[in-house]
């Protein structure tokens, strides 16, 4: 399959002001995409953009709130030209035992990682399928293969992602859209802050899971696993059975990784992740004070 050119298209990227969304952001434009960034936090996202260079557009984006997406994609469309690539990529990761995690968190994950990736499909879908061509990558995780004791609702929240990515490829087979699902094993990004990782299989750098998704645009896959070699496991699991499963996973401590955390390491993130009680602003509030506004780098 000959390689499809990056320079000139247009990509939208969610949660894209830290970690895998600004690194993915900062290796396409370098690639010569025209991209924008939306992110939660409008300030970090401006920033953001600004290290990038000229040509970057950024604005706020809540992805648990549809006017909120609805208007960023159609900031992007208006300022850069019709969307060739949509990368879901906002997502939050509490973890520690089931049981202990408050209920609104549990409910926030699933609001951002799940539903956040399905508003952002049903929104972008329908200008690609108008145009026949488009490409939708949605950034899940291994854990949404495997069992992750200590991050039930994350695991369960990238599973249903895994499951969404593979049903719309189907569903939409010959519409001309393709469907990605990006898999990365632990990223060094605020996400795994306070966690020791596994055995043998060390942490890589959000930069590597950048330079797959921009081979994933270039030669479309549908499964994309970061680093290659969890693909293997991702694959095998299944096929050993519970018992010989759980006992690879006791070897390499996957199944205490979430569960032995250094929480003090972790506190600006949970605090940064958790939902704020009491006082909380109604979806037309949070959607007028956060109206996407285009702001370029300099």
């Amino acid at each position: 399959m000959a390689k499809t050119s990056i320079s000139g298209r247009v990509v939208a990227i969610t949660g894209g002001a830290r970690g895998i969304g600004l690194a993915t952001a900062t290796t396409l434009h370098r690639a010569g995409a025209r991209v924008a960034i939306g992110d939660i936090d409008r300030d970090e996202a401006v920033q953001a953009a600004e290290t990038l260079g000229s040509s970057v557009l950024a604005a706020s984006l809540d992805v648990t709130d549809g006017r909120s997406f609805k208007d960023f994609l159609a900031l992007v469309e208006r300022e850069l030209g019709p969307l060739d690539v949509l990368v879901n990529n906002a997502g939050i990761m509490p973890i520690g035992p089931m049981l202990e995690e408050p209920d609104a968190l549990a409910r926030r994950v699933i609001e951002i990682n799940v539903l956040g990736v399905l508003t952002g499909m049903k929104l972008a879908l329908p200008g690609m399928i108008e145009r026949g061509s488009g490409q939708i990558l949605n950034v899940a995780s291994i854990a949404g293969k495997s069992p992750v004791p200590g991050g039930a609702s994350y695991a369960a929240s990238k599973a249903a992602i895994v499951s969404l990515t593979e049903t719309a490829r189907v569903e939409y087979a010959g519409t001309g859209i393709k469907f990605t699902c990006v898999m990365p094993s632990f990223t060094a990004t605020d996400l795994i802050a306070g966690t020791k990782g596994v055995r043998f299989i060390s942490n890589i750098e959000p930069d590597a899971v950048a330079a797959a998704i921009k081979r994933a645009i270039q030669r479309p896959r549908a499964d994309v696993y970061v680093p290659g070699a969890v693909g293997v496991i991702g694959r095998t699991q299944p096929l050993l059975g519970r018992r010989l499963r759980d006992a690879v996973n006791h070897l390499i401590k996957a199944d205490r990784t979430f569960l032995e955390v250094d929480r003090r390491a972790r506190a600006a993130y949970d605090a940064r992740i958790t939902p704020q009680t009491g006082g909380a602003a109604t979806a037309p509030e949070r959607a007028a004070a956060t109206a996407p506004q285009p702001e370029r780098s300099l």
